[in-house]
């Protein structure tokens, strides 16, 4: 199946917040309590969180779609950082990277990661920061290949339930 990346839309919004909570679903169901992630969906992943986010000129969302029929398959989210690190004006958190696992190894990250690196640089920022579950093997593997380095670390809240993540950073 082919696919494309693109900037995303603000007719898209409904859409990426499906994708959001399937992506999130997929990566955690069995790793994280499933009535955690449920609430974390409900309350994270809403149209309206998304349409904000598309409108947001200090923000960038790209999304990855099917072609032909443009079905959502993962998307990325570049804003203000909301990181518990000292930030400044030059950085820019890329709060979401996601792709339904059926897709991983097609390309759709590191195709993802470069459009986030474009964006990143077309918006001035010289430094993007993430947080990404510590457990989570994969993607951090994914994340240092990309050359980002620990700095950080992080609480993060699922649900009712309280998780360690790690922060890593690298430059655009």
């Amino acid at each position: 199946m082919a696919w494309r990346v693109r900037a995303a839309e603000r007719d898209d919004a409904a859409a990426l917040a499906l994708v959001a909570s399937a992506t999130f679903l997929d990566a955690f169901a069995g790793v994280l309590d499933g009535a955690d992630i449920i609430a974390h969906c409900l309350k994270h992943n809403t149209p309206a969180a998304f349409a904000d986010w598309i409108d947001d000129p200090d923000s960038a969302v790209a999304v990855v779609e099917a072609i032909p029929g443009g079905a959502p398959l993962g998307y990325m989210l570049l804003t203000t950082p909301d990181l518990p690190i000292e930030t400044g004006p030059q950085d820019i958190e890329l709060k979401r990277i996601y792709t339904l696992s059926r897709w991983h190894g097609a390309g759709m990250g590191p195709a993802l990661m470069n459009q986030a690196l474009d964006d990143a640089a077309n918006l001035g920022k010289n430094r993007i920061l993430l947080g990404v579950y510590g457990g989570n093997a994969r993607a951090r593997a994914f994340y240092e290949r990309h050359g980002f380095a620990l700095v950080g670390e992080r609480r993060f809240l699922v649900g009712t339930t309280w998780h360690d993540d790690v922060i890593y950073a690298r430059a655009v």
